[in-house]
């Protein structure tokens, strides 16, 4: 379980492949100082386990229904990514409950720039629809956000300059894929108004 509060923008150091799957690994800086192989540690909002350490650099697998199902997929060496270690019993919240199981990813339509703050509008493939609510929680690329508008197939964030400082998402151009999940209260309450139909 992560919350979405981002702990390191980390750089992706190599890809290696590993048929059906790959190895990616990552400078994590001083995140990886205590990071122990096993660990659940979730890149760009996508949790995977650490099976190799070795100083800063911390190393991952991903198998094909990861790589196919979020944007881990088309990284490459040099990119950025978004990094945070499971939540420990008792620490605080911060954010909102994200699982590290990625719902599906989504496309950066629009950015409004506004001065040192940005409204960013991502489009979704509208069976996530039902579970999205303005003023609900949604985490991109690992990032806990709170929806501004949410309509049929795109919804919009407003992010501070703390977050476009320190996420993926300070820099993501147009076009650019995200990990999207929605909150995970939502989907139960889905579930359960389905059922009784």
């Amino acid at each position: 379980m992560f919350t979405g509060m981002i702990e390191a923008l980390a750089v992706v150091t190599e890809i290696g492949e590993q048929p059906p799957g790959r190895r990616i690994a990552i400078r994590a800086g001083e995140l990886a100082t205590n990071a122990r192989i096993g660990d659940s540690i979730a890149v760009n909002g996508c949790c995977l386990t650490v099976v190799a350490a070795a100083g800063e650099t911390l190393t991952f697998e991903a198998g094909p229904e990861t790589l196919f199902r979020t944007n881990l997929g088309t990284l490459t060496a040099g990119l950025q990514v978004n990094l945070e270690r499971s939540l420990a019993l008792g620490s605080r919240l911060g954010g909102h409950f994200v699982t590290g199981h990625v719902d599906a990813t989504g496309d950066l339509l629009a950015r409004q720039e506004e001065v040192d703050w940005a409204t960013l509008w991502f489009g979704f493939p509208g069976g996530l629809r039902r579970q999205m609510a303005s003023k609900g929680s949604i985490a991109v690329d690992g990032v806990s956000l709170t929806l501004v508008e949410v309509e049929q197939e795109r919804f919009s964030v407003a992010l501070i300059p703390h977050t476009l400082a320190h996420t993926t998402l300070g820099k993501l151009a147009i076009g650019g894929r995200v990990n999207l999940e929605t909150d995970l209260l939502a989907k139960y309450v889905q579930q359960q108004l389905e059922g009784r139909d």
